[in-house]
């Protein structure tokens, strides 16, 4: 909540404003229902406490339009009632309320009150652009929820994309749907159990996470006990029941926050040193981590000063004074976290030996901590706060433009059209709760966002969208790395594509191993199972200089393959569709005179795989009917991908590709990987000028000494 709500009895405080909350609300219901209206240009009852909390943040805001919000809202709403049995005017107006103590400017807060009328009255969105212009349009089409009836099991997943869409536009969408979220689960308790469930389980895998990217705490952290309770109801008792043990008796941390406030008033330094107690999953987890709290463990400091200096003055004194606990010092204001947070993380024992935790940052931070995007403001009018107080002082920047996960997340869900793998892949991609930043080698574009665990190949399709499919490696800090290399928060990269790609380039099936991203694994996946690209974003993403194939760091340089031209397509008959588009998969590499089969995919075209090939055998388990496939000639060009295991020894890939060169083969991809227990990996990707060779090859390769094992690339799909 805002600042002025934390201090050292934040938990009664919370308590009494929880019933505070609940009185107005009621107040606001009956006043919106059998109170007397304000003249004709005065604020109705039933709004006057939103408008008086709004100005408390906007204290110049004209709220005309939220008494013209509230009589549209009234009227239209009139007659309907809640599952609670409370008149239905009661949920915007509470939405409205959550959204206002927050610190929201007018525009949202007009939206907020509008924002179930177009999804369950007569008032259409032509109506509400008329009266209230196109932002308060935009944003309440943005929270209204598609018809089951025209979606079916789709219209929860495909409002989600929709919504997720319009945040692209207006970050104000996703707020408003938290707060319509927050005040919807704390009167869940008049569902039937298993739909409390169902919506706990959607809030607790997509609504939670998208709070906490878009720094919303104060809602997050209701969302997370609610949640809690519903879906762990054991574990929610058992904490509860521990913090009102604590509570119970004396705070320890008064003691020690009565030494860091005349320890800091002795230094010069003015702050308000408060007690924030935990909350019911934060004390769970914390049960997780350590096993136990001791005294001071059941909440923690929040030291609140003027200016960024200020923080580290503050922490100077407190690890001059006391003994820190060095393991958790986090500096999140030289490194702010993705979703804008910044604070001083530190803990310290004091003279009795009470392990202390203290969070350290300005008034400004902590506004933005809590309520994210929120007090950001509108993101349109960057720099153009309404009022004093309001988002763009303080040195806060004044909008928080797209960020890097969003972008992500809008760019893939474009890819996949399917709803089921859509709702999957946006859970999965949520469920990445860090972010790191990997930066590109000369002109290879600007910095990229990407979760912690990232690869080179989550980089390549991050940076070049389809033509990603045609990257031969990349280079990390300056040297040759493999496509599955993991990415470190501060690498650079520079990612190799293949400058003669030749038709139906496409990637291995093993990059589905190494794509952690929706945004690669889509792709991947569509590619593979024979689906036709999608145009490639070049306009957007220009791909990166052609480069050589890459070579072992250690290894000398190996004599250049010489390149032949992409054989032509098809090398194969399809006897039940004659002249249908032939392209060879990339998952098996299938070469005359391998036994095939092909599989119709869209477009009409035919992709064909060898008859061992998992992934062809997945299909036909699925139903998918084969069609019969004959090579056109013993004799034609092919691509192939070949594994090589064999010992580390110097010179050992400069003998590797001269083998290859002797037999015409021109290395479209190579791959080392690390040595392990002295063995290594090697993934060539070859195109050969006459099939028949592969075998002759595949001896000579063999014969390299050091080398003990060759074979063709047939991978499982994950």
């Amino acid at each position: 909540m805002s600042a002025e709500a934390i201090g050292p009895s934040k938990a009664a405080r919370s308590r009494r404003g929880h019933r505070i909350d609940v009185l107005r609300l009621r107040q606001l219901g009956r006043a919106a229902v059998f109170g007397p209206s304000a003249p004709r240009h005065g604020l109705p009852d039933a709004i006057e406490h939103i408008a008086q909390v709004h100005r408390r943040h906007h204290p110049r805001a004209d709220i005309d339009a939220l008494r013209r919000a509230y009589l549209l809202a009234e009227s239209a709403h009139r007659g309907q009632m809640r599952k609670s049995g409370e008149p239905y005017i009661t949920h915007p107006l509470a939405v409205t309320l959550i959204l206002a103590e927050l610190g929201a400017e007018t525009t949202t807060l007009t939206a907020s009150l509008l924002h179930d009328t177009v999804e369950d009255t007569e008032v259409t969105l032509a109506q509400v652009r008329a009266g209230f212009g196109a932002e308060v349009e935009l944003l309440v089409d943005g929270v209204t929820k598609l018809e089951k009836v025209e979606y079916g099991a789709a219209a929860e997943p495909e409002t989600f994309r929709k919504m997720l869409v319009a945040t692209g536009t207006d970050v104000r969408v996703m707020s408003i749907k938290l707060a319509d979220r927050l005040h919807n689960m704390r009167t869940l308790g008049v569902m039937r159990p298993e739909k409390q469930a169902r919506i706990a389980r959607v809030t607790d895998e997509v609504l939670i996470p998208l709070a906490e990217r878009l720094g919303v705490q104060a809602l997050k952290t209701e969302l997370e006990d609610l949640v809690f309770a519903i879906l762990h109801p054991a574990e929610h008792a058992r904490a509860l029941e521990l913090l009102r043990a604590h509570r119970a008796g004396p705070e320890p941390l008064e003691g020690v926050a009565d030494q860091v406030r005349e320890i800091l008033r002795d230094a010069g330094i003015t702050a308000e040193v408060m007690i924030r107690p935990r909350h019911v999953v934060s004390l769970h987890r914390a049960l997780l981590k350590r096993g136990g709290l001791g005294p001071g463990g059941f909440g923690r400091l929040l030291i609140l000063v003027a200016e960024d200096a200020d923080c580290y003055g503050v922490l100077g004194e407190l690890h001059t004074c006391f003994t820190p606990v060095v393991s958790e010092f986090k500096d999140f204001i030289a490194a702010p976290k993705f979703n804008l947070y910044r604070s001083l993380h530190t803990a310290f024992a004091d003279r009795d030996g009470l392990v202390a935790e203290a969070l350290v940052r300005t008034h400004a931070m902590h506004r933005i901590a809590e309520a994210g995007v929120i007090a950001l403001g509108d993101p349109h009018r960057a720099g153009e706060p309404e009022a004093p107080g309001a988002a763009g002082e303080d040195g806060e920047r004044a909008g928080p433009g797209r960020p890097g996960w969003l972008s992500r997340l809008l760019d893939w869900q474009r890819q996949e059209p399917d709803p089921d793998t859509f709702w999957t892949a946006l859970r999965a991609e949520l469920a990445q709760d860090r972010e790191i930043t990997v930066f590109a080698e000369a002109d290879d574009g600007g910095p990229l966002q990407l979760p912690a665990g990232a690869t080179c190949v989550d980089a390549a399709y991050a940076r070049h969208g389809q033509l990603a499919h045609t990257c031969i490696g990349a280079r990390v800090n300056g040297r040759l790395a493999t496509l599955r290399t993991v990415l470190r928060d501060g690498d650079t990269v520079r990612l190799l594509l293949d400058p003669d790609p030749g038709p139906g380039a496409g990637p291995a099936a093993e990059w589905l191993e190494y794509a952690t991203t929706p945004a690669a694994r889509i792709p991947i996946r569509r590619r593979l199972e024979g689906e036709p690209p999608q145009p490639p974003r070049t306009a957007e993403h220009p791909p990166a200089p052609a480069a050589a194939v890459p070579q072992s760091p250690a290894a000398p340089a190996a004599p250049a393959p010489a390149r032949t031209e992409p054989a032509s397509e098809p090398v194969a008959l399809v006897a039940e569709a004659p002249g249908a588009p032939v392209r060879l998969a990339r998952c098996c590499t299938p070469v005359p005179p391998d036994r095939v089969r092909g599989f119709l995919v869209s477009g009409g075209a035919v992709t064909v795989h060898r008859e061992s090939c998992p992934t062809a055998v997945r299909m036909t388990g699925a139903g998918r009917g084969a069609l019969e496939v004959g090579w056109r000639s013993p004799s034609v060009g092919c691509r192939v991908t070949l594994y090589a295991e064999s010992l580390g020894r110097p010179h050992l890939l400069a003998d590797l590709t001269e083998a290859l060169a002797a037999h015409g083969a021109a290395v479209l991809q190579a791959e080392v990987e690390p040595p392990r227990q002295q063995r290594v990996r090697h993934t060539y990707t070859l195109r050969l000028p006459d099939a028949s060779g592969l075998p002759r090859l595949m001896r000579a390769m063999r014969e390299v000494p050091g080398v003990y094992d060759v074979s063709r690339a047939a991978r499982p799909r994950r």
